[in-house]
């Protein structure tokens, strides 16, 4: 038997389903109209739900295929739906209104920091403002207190670590306070073991740093089981309090800035078990800045708690042509098992698909938050 008659077939129906689809997206067009001269919404979670189980029934071996499949003509006609009635003005005005220029070179700029000088984030923050004398801050929480009660204008803090991963702290309180993300700035981590002037590291028992810190350098520990690490608030904080610290047996893990800062001996380089570890600083504002480059764009939302919801939204960046390159889940403060979805796709605002999209999407999910379109600075 040959395949050509059948795939002749399959031709004849995939005409027939062509017609039917610009048949059926014609219909959306009037639905639009309908529910714009109604002030109707567009998304009708109800008459949807009833259509996919109408659908995934009438399939029968294939219900679960027709589901997936009619979820997708759902997503378009919807997205169609939205653009005619122009769906997401607030978010379109937000923006608009948007400054192009970051003021990356103003002295006077008030920038909070994390830990203290000598820091990776302190080398993050002079990457993006190379003349400002930057505000250090113990605490990721103080951080976002200070722009939020306007004692800084930027705030600069670490997100995501190659190896270790997320800084999940960072992440929740992002989605608490939901300040715009001005640009991401890539930071090569190259930790040293450091010591007081004059101590053997063959007396070394303790070591201090950041937790993410001794995670990126876990394999020293697990080789040497009795040396322990330490949690402490930055890698340069703790070489600052191994330098004013008596005790010979201690050591940090720290930049190579900070062990020159504090006056410490490198005792080791390249510390880390990867040599490619490399931590994202976020650089946030209260403030939406929107630079012409722009290549990234961060939105975060919550979902109904159902079977495919996640898969809805995302296949939307998808049939879009964008490109996910993030998505976090945290629990959202105050209930059992729902969660808030934090998500970075490539692109930029002023392509018109991507605006569409989030238009559309700020206005069918709950608790959804545009965070920015930023650049991604390599140092």
């Amino acid at each position: 038997m040959s395949l050509q008659p059948i795939r002749e077939e399959i031709d004849r129906i995939d005409d027939q389903i062509v017609e039917l689809f610009k048949s059926r997206m014609e219909c959306s067009r009037k639905v639009a109209e309908y529910k714009h001269e109604h002030g109707l919404e567009v998304f009708n979670k109800e008459r949807e739900e009833q259509l996919l189980e109408k659908v995934e029934t009438g399939a029968g071996i294939y219900g679960d295929s027709a589901r997936q499949l009619y979820t997708t003509i759902l997503e378009l006609s919807r997205a169609l739906q939205h653009d005619m009635v122009g769906s997401g003005g607030k978010l379109k005005n937000q923006i608009y209104s948007a400054e192009k220029v970051i003021p990356t070179d103003d002295e006077n700029i008030k920038v909070a920091c994390f830990g203290v000088e000598g820091s990776y984030a302190n080398q993050a923050t002079m990457k993006a403002f190379p003349n400002c004398k930057p505000d250090f801050y113990s605490s990721f929480q103080d951080i976002f207190s200070a722009i939020c009660n306007e004692q800084a204008d930027f705030g600069v803090v670490p997100i995501e670590n190659s190896s270790a991963g997320s800084v999940t702290d960072v992440y929740d309180l992002m989605l608490k306070y939901r300040f715009y993300i001005s640009m991401v700035v890539d930071i090569p981590i190259n930790h040293v073991l450091a010591m007081k002037k004059g101590a053997n590291i063959g007396d070394l028992k303790k070591i201090y740093s950041h937790q993410q810190a001794l995670s990126q350098c876990s394999d020293f520990f697990r080789s040497r089981r009795n040396i322990l690490g330490e949690t402490y608030i930055s890698t340069a904080a703790a070489a600052k309090m191994v330098s004013e610290n008596e005790d010979q047996t201690i050591g940090a893990i720290c930049s190579e800035q900070a062990a020159g800062k504090y006056g410490l001996e490198i005792v080791s380089r390249g510390f880390q078990n990867n040599p490619n570890n490399t931590t994202r600083f976020l650089v946030i504002s209260k403030k939406l800045f929107i630079d012409e480059k722009a290549d990234k764009v961060s939105l975060c939302f919550s979902l109904p708690h159902k079977t495919g919801s996640l898969y809805s939204v995302l296949c939307r960046f998808a049939v879009n042509g964008l490109n996910l390159t993030k998505i976090e889940s945290r629990p959202m403060s105050g209930t059992a098992f729902e969660y808030l979805f934090y998500v970075d796709f490539t692109g930029n605002v002023s392509n018109k698909s991507a605006l569409k999209l989030i238009c559309a999407l700020s206005e069918e999910l709950s608790e959804f938050s545009f965070l920015g379109n930023f650049k991604e600075v390599l140092y």
